[in-house]
């Protein structure tokens, strides 16, 4: 249900629409909707969201905001990501709450996945 006021939507970039989608197929189950040659969907990844073409990359290091996802099974998560293409930017530590890695999809956009 949509909330006045709530956080309702996200769009991130993507070089390879193509390639964001089977990354993200394969490391986490997301399913997806083309609209048009520029924009994708995304379909139950817990918050509704697509991923438009550009040439940027979304990274803490440039200032983004961090998606984080979460897993119960953090190592199994990791070891998902890698089998997917993915590439871990920071192994799995420890922060205040859990845990947690960091990598990026095929376009270079960072991302996080914690656990308890």
């Amino acid at each position: 249900m949509n909330e006045n006021g709530k956080i309702n939507y996200l769009e991130m970039p993507a070089r390879d629409l193509e390639a964001t989608k089977l990354f993200f197929a394969a490391a986490f189950g997301w399913s997806f909707i083309d609209y048009g040659p520029e924009y994708v969907a995304i379909v139950d990844a817990g918050l509704d969201g697509g991923f438009y073409q550009s040439d940027q990359a979304a990274t803490t290091d440039n200032g983004s905001v961090l998606v984080v996802l979460y897993s119960n099974d953090l190592a199994a998560a990791l070891n998902s990501v890698k089998s997917a293409g993915g590439t871990i930017v920071k192994d799995i530590f420890t922060f205040p709450g859990g845990k947690r890695f960091h990598f990026s999809d095929p376009n270079g956009n960072e991302y996080a996945v914690w656990s308890e």
